[in-house]
């Protein structure tokens, strides 16, 4: 990752490190166990004093995006962040937010527990990029709140995946809110495995839930992807994988958990390989396999 523009991240860390804290008007930034001491009523979303991590309170509406980077540096670094979140009513956020490691084998962990609250009213986009060394084992768990009439758009994106890979994330929505959920991961010789969870408890709420796997390299990724409604709701999920290799395993478990009659809950779910008449066509225009494979690729993992 290019960090030249290190200097409009709003935090970021590398290893253990706090590098930079950038604040700005309207937004409270600070690490999250300085958070811990600093408010009482954060201890509430924390289960025990954090050790590392971060803490953003977006009091006031802002023109820029936030930004945020958690970097492994050196080698057999042990990350275990705790951050939090906080959106207030009515505001309208943006977030990038990358967690990567700077060289390839450094056999290193990144563990990060995340809750974020959407107040009433608000809405927020989360970008959310990994990219990782292929020794590393990583292990976002990820917890978003929606308040009533609140909105939120989550894009997870991992295109150079670790060793290991286990992703959680459980997405709870009040009344009348809306998400639009993706997560896009492209496995290269690794394991994934991912649990996420939409919990549709608000009357009239909607959300749809999308996964694009792609299994390349001898990986071995398995989802087990859940929409459950609690009251008169929409919901969608929709599981597609894109099995490159025969040494490959994907496997798409959903679930859809419908809890009242009024709630309308789908879902669809495919695994498949790369269409023959695709890679002809690209070959023919001067592609070589591999430039034809990487492309097809792409176009499978763009939201």
């Amino acid at each position: 990752m290019d960090m030249k523009n290190a200097k409009n991240v709003h935090f970021w860390q590398i290893d253990h490190r706090v590098k930079n804290i950038l604040q700005k008007k309207g937004v409270i930034i600070l690490p999250s166990p300085e958070a811990w001491e600093n408010f009482n009523w954060v201890k509430k979303y924390f289960e025990k004093k954090p050790k590392e991590g971060y803490f953003i309170w977006v009091k006031k509406q802002i023109s820029f995006p936030l930004a945020t980077c958690i970097t492994i540096a050196s080698p057999k670094v042990s990350q275990n962040l705790t951050n939090l979140l906080i959106i207030e009513k009515g505001l309208n956020i943006k977030a990038n937010v990358v967690c990567h490691a700077k060289k390839n084998n450094l056999y290193s962990s990144h563990r990060a527990k995340g809750k974020l609250i959407l107040k009433a009213d608000s809405s927020l986009k989360y970008l959310h990029f990994h990219q990782w060394g292929e020794s590393d084992f990583v292990s976002p768990d990820y917890e978003f709140i929606l308040e009533k009439n609140s909105k939120l758009i989550y894009h997870y994106k991992n295109l150079i995946p670790p060793k290991r890979l286990e992703l959680k994330t459980v997405i709870w929505q009040g009344e009348n809110s809306a998400s639009d959920i993706n997560f896009l991961i492209n496995g290269v010789n690794s394991e994934v495995k991912i649990e996420d969870t939409l919990i549709l408890k608000g009357k009239k709420s909607q959300g749809i839930l999308k996964l694009r796997l792609v299994g390349r390299e001898k990986s071995d990724i398995e989802a087990k992807s859940e929409i459950k409604a609690k009251e008169a709701a929409k919901g969608h999920l929709d599981c597609q994988g894109l099995l490159v290799d025969e040494k490959s395993k994907i496997s798409l478990v959903p679930k859809i958990i419908c809890e009242n009659k009024n709630a309308q809950l789908t879902h669809e779910a495919s695994i498949g390989k790369i269409a023959d008449e695709q890679l002809t066509y690209l070959r023919m225009r001067g592609l070589s396999e591999k430039e034809a494979v990487n492309l097809i690729i792409s176009g499978f993992l763009t939201p």
